[in-house]
């Protein structure tokens, strides 16, 4: 069986989908007030973990088990076009699997049992029996997870020697996967022929394309004024100020997104998502002051 070329790895790999996870962790690191003396090598490891080890992983192990479905929406994919002969996509997966648990070991029992959580994920996402893909509502849930929620909170923990992170850590970390649901069905307008020739039932395919699209706006939008609640709550008005003005942007382009939901989908991914990450580390940074005056 032929070797697959580097760049049909690299590829597979899809290296611009490691920001969100490796966005998440910083976010936590922030959020944690710990101080980065003597602790930068810790979280670089950790953002190395959170991109190129596991969410890399996530992406082998979903091209793999959608290499039929990829053969209808996207025959340009490595797996489908033959780039990646054989079985070497699933060979790819699992060692990267076990490379990143390697990786994981060096941040402890925290960063470990996080990363397990994640990888356990990963392929509940799109292998079977469970392949949660097949129902938007389960999917998107565990993109959001372990994307944002297990990455931020692995951050903070790490930051802190391994304790459980701050509680309100935790509590942006879980509003902000939330709104990572409605950004995941942004993803999934592309591949809405494909999935129904397939039986996958991604939100578009279940809810009409206007449905998911007003579905993803709300899943977005709701954490954030969550979010604004809390830093005001927790007297970081500045911070919360700062997230009214990246929702308000938001909530702009939003309107715009929702006239032409399909056609606009790609487009909102681009300009809209930015400012709800942007939203993460201002709201991070605000918990990092209110952690640190205490």
């Amino acid at each position: 069986m032929p070797l697959p070329q580097l760049s049909a790895v690299t590829e597979l790999f899809k290296p611009i989908t490691w920001f969100p996870p490796m966005w998440a962790f910083a976010c936590g690191v922030v959020a944690s007030g710990a101080s980065m003396q003597g602790k930068w090598t810790v979280a670089l490891v950790g953002v190395a973990l959170a991109g190129p080890f596991v969410c890399a992983t996530s992406q082998a192990v979903n091209d793999w088990f959608d290499r039929h479905v990829d053969a209808i929406n996207e025959p340009q994919r490595p797996i489908p076009s033959g780039r990646i002969p054989g079985r070497w996509g699933l060979y790819i997966a699992i060692l990267w699997t076990l490379v990143s648990l390697a990786v994981a070991s060096l941040l402890g029992p925290w960063g470990f049992g996080a990363a397990l959580v994640g990888l356990l994920l990963a392929w509940a996402y799109s292998a079977p029996p469970l392949r949660l893909k097949k129902n938007g509502w389960w999917g998107n849930a565990a993109c959001g997870i372990s994307y944002e929620g297990i990455a931020w909170a692995t951050g903070a923990a790490v930051m802190v020697g391994g304790s459980m992170p701050d509680l309100r850590s935790l509590s942006l970390a879980l509003l902000y996967s939330i709104g990572t649901h409605g950004i995941m069905t942004l993803n999934d307008f592309k591949a809405v022929a494909g999935d129904r020739a397939l039986g996958i039932r991604s939100l578009p395919v279940q809810l009409g394309e206007q449905g998911a699209g007003n579905m993803a706006c709300w899943f977005m939008a709701v954490p954030q004024v969550l979010v604004i609640i809390l830093l005001f709550a927790w007297n970081q008005a500045g911070s919360g100020m700062a997230v009214v003005v990246l929702l308000a942007a938001q909530l702009i382009m939003m309107d715009y997104f929702l006239r032409r939901v399909a056609q606009r989908a790609l487009w909102y991914s681009g300009f809209g998502v930015p400012f709800f990450v942007a939203g993460m580390m201002v709201s991070a940074f605000g918990l990092r002051a209110l952690v640190q005056a205490h």
